[in-house]
Parts: structure tokens; sequence; C-alpha cells
């Protein structure tokens, strides 16, 4: 590595070939930050690279393929990241999936009040629910601990959690999940593994009710509220990284079939901010775009 390379801040963002975790990338690479922008489409990922390109950004954005349920190629994306960078000092874990399938002419029929009912707008089922725990909770973590080492090198790590309103304590009504997730002195890795395993059993065993566990879109509220104390758990354990989870609010992606309030560009604005911040600023904390909520 050259001592031009050493110059370079680098940021790493999962999910990005679209929605927000493209915007992520724009913004960063527009800030004279060398971003890796990765997807799990080769395809899909190299040609939002060449928009970027596109946009004169050349200079500060390359592809790599990731799976994030994927183990190999989490360690084949962190075996790229320190033979070309020898570091890493931004990681930004914006990939996920919704836990249910979209019905978007039952949406549409909501967004003019015929209907109201999100059971019939979202279709969820136990698959949907394993998957979405695997990619925004376990996937998230699993490229998080790959990386940290390449994050220890940096002089200024910041890792963003990208999550969501629904992942607040106020939501979980199972009382011994609330307990695990809310005391962040006595947490593990492990801890949080057994209540998304007991989750997932009860799911498939269509006992949501009477176990007390979330009943609208189940597994995305399971994944974020964990994915909040792993955060937690972070910047705990590693007071000189920088480490928040942040809800950019209500953006226009294809998770939302475009319904949302924001643009793709306003919604990268928070995440951003959070991965430029300075030495002194805020770690452990949960954001809603630029205000920090309760978690």
């Amino acid at each position: 590595m050259g001592e031009e390379a050493k110059l370079y801040r680098y940021a790493l963002v999962t999910g990005a070939n679209k929605g927000i975790g493209y915007g992520i990338c724009k913004k960063l690479a527009s800030s004279g930050v060398m971003v890796v922008l990765t997807a799990r489409n080769e395809k899909r990922g190299l040609e939002a690279v060449e928009k970027l390109k596109d946009l004169g950004l050349s200079d500060f954005v390359v592809f790599h393929q990731l799976d994030v349920t994927d183990p190999t190629s989490v360690t084949s994306l962190a075996e790229f990241m320190k033979t070309q960078f020898g570091k890493l000092d931004i990681l930004v874990n914006n990939a996920g999936v919704a836990g249910g399938i979209l019905n978007r002419e039952n949406l549409l029929r909501r967004k003019r009040g015929e209907i109201s009912d999100w059971n019939i707008i979202v279709v969820q089922n136990y698959e949907l629910a394993k998957e979405c725990v695997e990619t925004n909770f376990i996937g998230a973590k699993r490229v998080t601990e790959a990386l940290l080492p390449l994050l220890q090198l940096s002089t200024s790590p910041r890792i963003v959690n990208v999550s969501s309103r629904c992942g607040q304590l106020k939501y979980m009504p199972n009382d011994k999940a609330r307990e695990v997730f809310e005391d962040i002195k006595s947490l593990t890795n492990q801890k949080l593994d057994e209540v998304l395993r007991e989750f997932l059993k009860d799911y498939k065993e269509e006992a949501l009710e009477t176990k007390n566990w979330p009943t609208f879109l189940s597994g995305y509220t399971m994944a974020k509220t964990a994915l909040n104390s792993y955060t937690r758990l972070l910047a705990m354990k590693l007071p000189h990284f920088r480490i928040n989870c942040i809800c950019p609010d209500f953006v226009k992606t294809d998770i939302n079939a475009n319904t949302g309030i924001l643009s793709v560009d306003e919604g990268a604005e928070s995440p951003v901010k959070l991965a430029l911040l300075p030495d002194d600023g805020p770690s452990g904390l949960f954001f809603l775009r630029d205000e920090v909520i309760s978690f």
C-alpha cells in the first residue's frame, strides 16, 4: 500500500446497488471517501458502480460482490479489503430484506382508504421471517465481525447500522426477549442468537400470538430490535469507535413500492453524517434522521 493510498478514508456499504445504500455510496464518494459498493447480484452491483462513474466519481468507487448470508462470500470480501486497502474506516450495514411480500394492489387500496389491515397488504410466513433474520441481523453481525480487525487499524473507525423505528423496544410484546435486549451490561452475542432462535422456533410452530411475539412484520421487527441491541453492545465494547444505528425514516425504495415520503438522496443524508462523525461524536445511540430516539 503506497503513501497515496494511506491518505484515503475507506468505506464499505452493504446492499448498495440501489435505494438508500446506493445513495450512501454516492454521498460518501462525493465527499472524497473511497467507497466499496457491495451487492449480492454482481451484474446489478457493477451497473450501480457505472452509474456513479458517470457522475464523475470514478476515482472513489469500486465494486465487490457480497452476500451477507454466505460466510464464504463475507470471508472473500474481508480478504479483498485486507489485500487491496489494508484497513477500513467506515462500515455501513445497510443490506436488508422486508420479511414479507408486498401486495401492491392492496397497498394502493389502503392509500385510497379502502382497507386498513396491514396483514393483507404485507404477506408473511416463517420462511420469509427466517430469511429476514438471517439477512438483517445475522448477516450484519457476520460482516461486522469479519471486518472488525480492519476497522481496528483505522484512526477513526465508524460503524453505521441502518435500522428502523419498528425495532424500538416499546414494540416488543415478549417480556423475556425485551429484558434480554434491554440489559446491555450482561448482553452477549449468544443471548441475542438464543432469542432469535426461540422466536423462529415459535413462528414455525405457529405460536407467535400465544408466545407474545410481534405479529406484524415479525421477522423484520425482531431483526431490527436485535441489531439495535448489538449496536449498543459493540459501542460499549469498543469505546474508541463511533457506532450508531439509524432509522433514515420513510424513504421511497423498492422495499415499500416507492411509497415513502423522502427521496433516496434525502434518506442517505443522516447515515452519511454518522459515517463522517468527528472523533468526539456520539456513540451507542439510535437516531431517527438527525434526532436521537429511545431504544
